[in-house]
């Protein structure tokens, strides 16, 4: 953050506040911009300090690597290697929520505090407008998790961001409600199938279709990716998921036909319920209310990505 600010600025989309991101980021300061997924924190990868501050801001483990953002595969492959199944699945995805994780390339030259250490890097093509402006503005990879503090629910509006991070951060780009509503796809190459690391709006069966291979969960508590930590998107109060109606001090979730205080969706449509998953968190977080309750979400397609940021909240 500027030295001296006390608050955090929001900004309507538009020429002049990509501009004046740049120049903050351009200054080794990182700033709040939407995606597809969620908003996100936007600083250069290259500059070790700028990424620190990334971290400073949220308080966030430096365990936990980074999503590096670039404005197409041809930028994504001068920083990580992409054999030929990571360049099908670029080309059918990107721009588009979802990362590849990959081998770093010999000169890649991202600071290694982006990655954590490791020899491996997450990259991803957004497909949001404000994001490749910026892209573009600075000539930049930008590092840019989820814009919350480390643990918290994740943003899906500039408001999310200011209630997490105003004060700690210069800037936030206010371009509306993202249009996923959950962070994108993790997924890796590895042993001649594909490994989905963090579960997202890209499936299993859309990477399966795709490539033609088979597509596995993670195994094992190795931190290769980001939002691989047990304990995430924490609201702050106990979370009792599955539930089929809601106590008196239980702020409710509802979905489909079990309905309560915040509905993910009256239809039971996933995908609306995906944009509104943290949406509800934040309602359930501010309420008077205790203790949030969810509705049981099934498990298929976009079902598993909320599922797992359910179950991370809970822990």
């Amino acid at each position: 953050m500027a030295e001296g600010s006390k608050t955090t600025l929001s900004s309507r989309f538009d020429s002049e506040a990509i501009e004046e991101a740049a120049a903050l980021v351009a200054a080794g300061c990182p700033v709040a911009v939407p995606t597809e997924t969620v908003y996100g924190l936007a600083a250069d990868a290259r500059n070790p300090q700028a990424v620190a501050r990334i971290y400073a801001a949220k308080g966030r483990p430096d365990f936990n690597p980074l999503i590096v953002h670039v404005p197409d595969l041809a930028a994504a492959a001068r920083l990580g290697v992409f054999g030929d199944i990571e360049r099908a699945l670029a080309a059918r995805f990107w721009p588009g929520p979802l990362t590849l994780v990959v081998p770093r390339t010999a000169d890649c030259p991202v600071a290694s505090i982006a990655t954590a250490g490791l020899d491996t890097i997450a990259l991803r093509v957004p497909g949001h407008r404000a994001m490749q402006a910026l892209l573009a503005a600075t000539g930049a990879p930008l590092a840019a998790p989820s814009a919350n503090a480390s643990g918290r629910v994740s943003p899906t509006r500039a408001e999310h961001v200011l209630a997490s991070l105003d004060g700690r951060i210069a800037l936030v780009i206010d371009d509306g409600p993202t249009r996923a509503g959950v962070e994108s796809t993790i997924a890796r190459v590895k042993h001649g199938a594909i490994e989905i690391l963090r579960p997202g709006p890209v499936t299993a069966d859309m990477l399966h279709e795709a490539s033609g291979l088979a597509v596995t969960g993670v195994e094992g508590s190795e931190i290769v990716a980001p939002g691989m930590l047990a304990s995430h998107y924490a609201p702050g109060k106990p979370v009792r998921l599955g539930a089929s109606d809601f106590a008196d001090e239980e702020f409710g979730i509802g979905f489909g036909a079990v309905r309560g205080d915040y509905s993910l969706s009256d239809a039971g449509d996933l995908t609306e319920a995906a944009a509104r998953l943290f949406d509800a968190l934040h309602a359930g977080a501010a309420s008077a209310k205790a203790k949030i309750a969810v509705a049981a979400i099934p498990f298929e397609g976009l079902g598993a990505a909320i599922n797992d940021r359910l179950s991370r909240a809970a822990v």
